[in-house]
């Protein structure tokens, strides 16, 4: 498909024109970008054009809830800007803030009111001193809001515009192609001066779909846009992106509308005079998770998401077998854009990223452990009634805690390794704050709360944190420290930026090992970790040293000879970074 050319105005007319056909264009030009760009507001003449400077390899990303960190005194922002800023500086330099408003679910993702900041968090004002010391994600939560928020009553009492913002559907309608996150049922009866209506709700019934078959959404949306970027945010994650466009008798999902509504999001950060980033979160399989690609003009990031099921796998099983089937047919990210890598989120590990890449015998090997471990399984709707495993629910630290041998006493070299592999891969790591502090399941949480995602989302009390970290000796501090450590050394591989170049070593199947080379070919980096519990031995020329030239290991020190002969030791669970330039 060939890039659209010409004005902003008519790029965007040409957009509005495939979403809503049955407005004028231009005329929705003009409003979508008096929407985005208010008096006051200035933007770029040009668009920007694709290219790989938007991130470096010293860019890794924090993901934390708000309220993360507590004391029963402070404000929670104000205790998350102290960890950041005594703990995480040079370590990472953005943070993903998951959601900071007003909300009456889901932790944070029903919201109420996307204009204010939670007041049991803090305030605008202590979101933006994070963003001027971080690059700062917030999370767009598009697709709903909660049934109790500002919108949805001024639906529910007819007030216009509200009362065209959510979308309805009927009991009659063929709902049966429709893909389903959750077991709930998916419309919800409400009275409104109408009569009744039957309101959809993809997650729950306390988070209410928005219609933006109605123009006025998108622009409501666009207007939230700004408030971000106005107050700091560089980095936007549309939350659930996939399930943005309806329309009854189809799958409801990655429909044609909401890839273009992607693309206009895109070409306003294309003009912006800030530089914005939008990451889309689609939690499917690869080939869907990748069309958020577009044609290098829809997201400039997406997630990663099938590694933290086949990371899992590879760290229990003691073999990479998937982890390398499925990074063998990856396509490097198009250029102007790159993979969020992670192995664990506020979310649980989802499953459905690992269809058709784990045989069904590995994923209940797999499921039996995490239960096992005290972990918990969520599970999914199917269009013929029945249920699947939709995510498993276990901190990842805490995951790493046994195989599918049992348990050992290998278990932050286990984690430590799941870790790595998530810094040498092409793209930019992100961890959640509870991988960091090795953060045990919390299932006092999950009996408290009636959640199962509750057992991943611990509040540390500050001083006890601070404590741990200070004890050289406990799992936090041992965890942090070597993360860290492994961070700051990342920061200074060119061969490791998010776009370099990438291909991956064909060695024993217990290790998982890429070639990695900088984008002026200065610099290479072969990244080899050990999956297993199991010293294996890896000739030399398997990596395709240069002979002659001096290599060494970044994280041991080690010089390693390039000659054929050379034999380089993997301990269990070891990595190595070689390089031949220090």
């Amino acid at each position: 498909m060939s890039k659209p050319t010409g004005s902003l105005s008519a790029r965007l007319a040409e957009l509005l024109a495939q979403v809503y056909p049955d407005f004028d264009p231009d005329i929705m030009a003009s409003q979508v970008i008096d929407a985005f760009w208010p008096e006051g507001t200035h933007r770029r003449k040009r668009p920007r054009v694709p290219g790989n400077n938007l991130w470096t390899q010293a860019d890794a990303v924090l993901i934390t809830y708000g309220d993360s960190i507590t004391d029963g005194s402070h404000k929670p922002l104000d205790l998350l800007n102290d960890f950041l800023m005594s703990y995480m500086k040079g370590v990472v330099n953005g943070v993903h803030i998951l959601p900071f408003f007003p909300y009456t679910s889901d932790d944070g993702f029903a919201v109420t009111d996307y204009r204010k900041v939670n007041s049991a968090l803090g305030d605008w004002p202590d979101i933006s001193r994070i963003g001027a010391e971080f690059h700062l994600m917030s999370d767009l939560v598009l697709n709903h809001v909660s049934s109790q928020g500002v919108w949805f009553n001024a639906y529910r009492q007819g007030q216009p515009p509200f009362d065209r913002f959510f979308f309805e559907a009927r009991p009659s309608d063929d709902l049966s192609q429709v893909t389903r996150p959750r077991t709930t049922p998916l419309l919800q009866p409400v009275d409104t001066p109408e009569g009744k209506r039957y309101v959809w709700c993809t997650f729950s019934h306390d988070q209410v779909d928005l219609d933006f078959r109605n123009p006025e959404v998108l622009l409501e949306i666009l207007r939230i846009i700004r408030l971000h970027v106005d107050a700091g945010v560089q980095i936007l994650r549309l939350d659930a992106v996939a399930f943005l466009w309806k329309e009854v008798g189809t799958n409801c999902i990655h429909l044609p509308q909401t890839h273009a509504i992607i693309q206009l999001m895109r070409l306003l950060c294309d003009y912006a005079a800030e530089n914005v980033i939008l990451l889309t979160e689609t939690n499917v399989p690869k080939a869907e998770n990748l069309s958020y690609f577009g044609d290098r003009d829809e997201a400039h990031a997406v997630y990663n998401f099938p590694l933290p099921p086949l990371i899992l796998h590879a760290m229990m099983s003691g073999t990479a077998r998937y982890l390398l089937e499925w990074q063998r047919t990856m396509p490097p990210a198009p250029l102007g854009c790159a993979y969020l890598n992670f192995t664990a989120s506020h979310d649980g590990i989802g499953m459905r990223p690992a269809e058709g890449v784990l045989p069904e015998t590995e994923k209940a090997k797999v499921i039996d452990t995490i239960r096992e471990i005290g972990g918990l399984v969520s599970m999914r709707s199917l269009p013929d009634g029945t249920e699947s495993p939709y995510e498993l629910n276990c901190g990842f630290f805490d995951a790493m805690s046994r195989t599918f041998k049992g348990e050992d006493d290998l278990h932050i070299r286990r984690f430590l390794c799941s870790q790595t592999i998530v810094m040498s891969l092409e793209g930019i790591p992100a961890f959640y704050i509870h991988s960091l502090l090795a953060t045990p399941n919390d299932i006092e949480a999950v009996e408290r709360r009636g959640m199962n995602r509750a057992i991943n989302r611990h509040k540390w009390f500050y001083p006890e944190l601070r404590a741990k970290l200070a004890d050289h000796e406990t799992n936090q501090s041992r965890v942090l420290a070597a993360l860290s450590e492994r961070l700051r050394l990342r920061a200074r591989q060119p061969a490791l930026h998010p776009n370099a170049t990438q291909f991956t070593l064909h060695l024993d199947p217990r290790l998982f090992g890429i070639w990695r080379q900088s984008l002026d070919r200065a610099q290479s980096i072969f990244a080899i970790h050990n999956v297993s519990d199991e010293e294996v031995t890896v000739n030399a020329s398997d990596l395709n040293l240069i002979d002659g030239q001096r290599w060494f290991d970044i994280l041991s020190g080690e010089i390693i000879d390039g000659g054929p002969e050379t034999k380089v030791l993997m301990a269990p669970y070891q990595c190595r970074w070689i390089t031949n330039r220090s």
